[in-house]
């Protein structure tokens, strides 16, 4: 059973922020799943808190992508159809190439290098967690791992047409991942970023391109991906 939300002492704004990690969490988590409705009323009583912290909840969880307001029928967590995944999966591979290949023209560049490295770290701790959020926990760091590798470019709006790609994705990369870590061990994905971050370091363009290719951002995605 899902815990209550704790009340006292909160705010308005925590309240939203409460109710937006939970949701968030339950989405990246699959405890939600694509395509399913979410009932302001059954969210209220779950939380025990009223509606106007839901529907802000709601309201962000939309601009971040997650989820889709649908005139006259509700919110629902968003879903994609599997050409859709394959656009988006595309376009998130010739991008990231773009971001390397620029990077890496020169040296890397030392602070965007480091945070590559501590989003590569925080993988490796997530790997090694087993408690309720650990597969949230490994959403969140693969995301912030993607993001900082493509900032290693320092292009400005190569970084803009990215993150919102990322953003329609992100229920699809953590669903990938969470498959992974149910059918192999965590570390497996932990060492692929590893790997990736040390053809990076080296400066090796076509290592770099090769760790890329060998990524399996959709290794466990069959079922979406074979949607008719």
């Amino acid at each position: 059973m899902t815990a209550e939300i704790p009340l006292d002492g909160l705010g308005a704004q925590s309240l939203v922020d409460l109710a937006l990690d939970r949701i968030r969490g339950d989405i990246l988590r699959g405890v939600i799943g694509p395509g399913e409705r979410l009932v302001e009323e059954q969210l209220t009583r779950r939380f025990g808190i009223s509606r106007a912290p839901v529907r802000e909840a709601l309201r962000l969880l939309g601009q971040q992508g997650l989820v889709e307001h649908l005139p006259r029928r509700g919110v629902r967590v968003a879903e994609l159809s599997a050409q859709d995944m394959t656009e988006l999966f595309g376009l998130r591979d010739a991008l990231e190439r773009f971001a390397v290949e620029t990077a890496l023209v020169a040296p890397p560049d030392p602070e965007r290098l480091a945070e590559l490295e501590r989003a590569t770290e925080r993988i490796e701790r997530a790997a090694s967690d087993d408690h309720e959020h650990a597969a949230l926990d490994r959403a969140e760091a693969h995301r912030e791992f993607h993001l900082a590798l493509v900032a290693l470019a320092g292009h400005r709006h190569l970084l803009r047409v990215y993150e919102p790609i990322i953003m329609q994705l992100q229920l699809y990369m953590a669903a990938n991942m969470r498959r992974e870590a149910e059918q192999r061990s965590p570390a497996e994905g932990a060492h692929r970023h590893r790997h990736l971050y040390e053809a990076v370091a080296s400066g090796d363009t076509v290592a770099v391109l090769a760790a890329l290719a060998g990524h399996g951002a959709r290794t466990y995605l069959a079922p979406e991906l074979d949607q008719s």
